[in-house]
């Protein structure tokens, strides 16, 4: 089959020919249609992601939307014909998305939403999860609760912006000004970052008080202002990067909390995977309901292209989740 490999962290992806896989038991062997490109991806490839554990020569992409081409022993919830979709590779020792076929843990995957393509479906799972993972599993999210999201247009961010409105919070997100609108299209109340001071967007819209819930997917010094701006003894704050060094004085000064989301963990450990196939699930029957769907950039890449798309999540260029048609 065809795959696209990187032979050495820091050197271009060689798209050629590999072996094809097969279902072993527990497994589920995957004709992959289309693999959704992530920040992560361009940081395994440069070798930067130590996290993420990477063994070499490996096929990149953690995400993938496709149709089962084989089950293996043991598996009982799929079958040849049906439409997949799940995080299920591209760290560890795990193959990645980028090639026509992957075998992959039959606990990481579910059903695609009926009403999403197969690109579209290819660009939630690793967003829908870490966002799920922050907001439902950690902060636990319930209607009538003020929820600020850094980053509201970012990846993570328009879907968690999704995912806090589907549970019935008042949603804000902060991004920057040309992205107000993204934002605001999503439900949310839009912050402008570059102009509007945390003391000044707590006040605004908590009355000082503080958000009940803060979900950070920008880091660095956002996540210090996250700490700033948590509502006092119930405030809660969920970080998807938690790089670099910060004081949780701010945060301890108003008897609040802080959860961190590491997403890879099930993948890199084996623990907790049928959690992630629960996920895109529930994620499933949230598109299939109208309430949440990716914001896709519209340029087409393929495999013999996945260096132009790496390079746009890169630059910064991408508007919207960048998609690999494998076929």
């Amino acid at each position: 089959m065809r795959a696209v490999v990187l032979q050495e962290f820091g050197t271009p992806l060689i798209l050629t020919e590999i072996e094809k896989p097969t279902a072993g038991p527990g497994q589920v062997l995957v004709r992959v249609e289309a693999s959704g490109v992530n920040p992560l991806d361009t940081k395994i490839r440069a070798g930067r992601a130590a996290h993420a554990e990477r063994t070499l020569p490996a096929v990149l992409g953690l995400d993938l939307a496709g149709v089962v081409e084989e089950v293996g022993a043991d598996v009982t919830d799929f079958a040849p014909g049906d439409e997949v979709y799940g995080m299920t590779g591209g760290v560890g020792d795990l193959q990645g998305s980028l090639a026509e076929y992957a075998s992959v843990d039959a606990r990481l995957l579910a059903r695609k939403p009926a009403s999403l393509t197969m690109r579209e479906a290819a660009a939630l799972p690793l967003v829908v999860i870490t966002a799920w993972e922050g907001l439902v599993d950690r902060a636990r999210v319930h209607r009538a609760q003020k929820v600020l999201v850094h980053g509201g247009a970012g990846g993570i961010g328009h879907v968690a912006v999704q995912i806090a409105r589907a549970r019935g919070a008042e949603v804000f997100a902060t991004a920057s000004p040309a992205r107000l609108e993204v934002v605001r299209s999503l439900g949310a109340t839009p912050i402008d970052r570059t102009t509007t001071g945390v003391a000044e967007y707590v006040a605004k819209y908590t009355a000082g008080e503080g958000f009940d819930v803060i979900f950070d997917t920008v880091g660095g010094p956002v996540l210090d202002a996250s700490f700033a701006a948590a509502r006092t003894y119930t405030g809660h704050v969920v970080s998807a990067l938690g790089w670099g060094t910060h004081s949780i004085a701010p945060l301890s000064f108003r008897g609040a909390t802080y959860s961190g989301v590491f997403t890879l963990l099930p993948m890199l450990t084996g623990r907790g995977r049928e959690h992630h196939g629960e996920i895109m699930r529930e994620a499933a029957a949230l598109a299939d309901a109208g309430a949440l769907r990716p914001l896709l950039d519209p340029r087409r890449f393929t495999l013999a292209t996945v260096a132009d798309a790496h390079a746009a999540v890169e630059t910064g260029t991408a508007h919207g989740k960048i998609v690999i048609d494998i076929d």
